[in-house]
């Protein structure tokens, strides 16, 4: 997974490799110290080529939504929008919840939107149960599930997006 990572002239993207491995905890820590020595452009290659999914977060500077730019050969890129209160609907009462935008865009020639679309979804159950990714997903997914469920549903769209990898780099050969 790389994240952008706004640096003097533009960006660069560190990639924080085998994330589904990883604990949020584990995954921030690697992200801060890739993200301070990206700013004093101290990074190896290897640590910013060979990414196939990025994140990119301007809700941090209240941005709202926002749509990114894919960057190749990548097939994916999640926009973070700012966490807001809202008023929703819930058990048909108004009530007050903090709420996020997230905008996925993909690149159809190597993830189509089906796919995107599963990886959205559980996306969004690790979002809405925050505790799941202060866990490593097979820690959290024996505890919860067993070996089926949601890391399983993940674990079958990591396979369609290693596919989608091969196809991106025989597009890329051609």
């Amino acid at each position: 997974v790389s994240v952008a990572v706004a640096i003097t002239g533009g960006l660069i993207t560190p990639v924080v490799r085998d994330a589904q491995t990883k604990g949020l905890a584990q995954i921030a820590a690697e992200m801060k110290d890739l993200a301070a020595r990206a700013r004093e452009k101290k990074l190896k290659p290897q640590e910013y080529m060979g990414g196939t999914f990025s994140i990119s977060n301007l809700g941090m500077m209240g941005i709202k939504s926002f749509a990114s730019i894919i960057n190749p050969p990548e097939g994916m890129i999640l926009s973070v929008g700012a966490g807001e209160k809202r008023a929703i609907v819930k058990d048909d009462k108004v009530v007050i919840a903090t709420m996020m935008s997230v905008t996925l865009t993909c690149d159809h020639r190597v993830v189509d939107g089906a796919t995107g679309a599963r990886w959205l979804a559980s996306f969004k159950q690790f979002v809405e149960t925050p505790e799941a990714m202060l866990l490593a997903m097979d820690e959290w997914n024996t505890r919860q599930h067993g070996a089926s469920g949601l890391v399983q549903r993940i674990r079958s769209s990591d396979v369609n997006l290693l596919m989608a990898e091969e196809r991106t780099l025989e597009f890329l050969r051609q």
